[in-house]
């Protein structure tokens, strides 16, 4: 096969397709946020998708100059707990676009 057949094969508009479909993804990362809580919602952390915290909250009863180290932890977990569901939200998107990918090629 050379490049006129896949030209003509309808894969240079698939290529364009999946590019547009990722630039879309990209730029709308900034917008896209999840939200993760820890100690009951004591501390909630706001993540977009490109794993930048934008907010972090916490409850007046979680901080205890006494208790720093407990604060820390639920900072940590809470800020874990978002950067996973932005991988696995993320995970599912490509998913999707490999399965939507596998619908758009071209017969053989």
């Amino acid at each position: 096969m050379d490049f006129d057949d896949l030209k003509n094969s309808g894969v240079a508009e698939m290529a364009r397709n999946i590019k547009e479909k990722m630039l879309d993804y990209i730029s709308d990362s900034h917008s896209r946020t999840v939200t993760a809580s820890a100690g009951g919602g004591m501390v909630t952390v706001v993540m977009n998708m490109n794993h930048q915290v934008v907010s972090l909250g916490m409850e007046k009863e979680v901080v205890n100059p006494d208790d720093i180290e407990m604060l820390r932890d639920l900072i940590i977990s809470a800020v874990n707990q978002a950067s996973e569901q932005v991988i696995q939200e993320m995970s599912r998107k490509l998913g999707d676009m490999a399965t939507q990918l596998k619908f758009d090629m071209p017969p053989e």
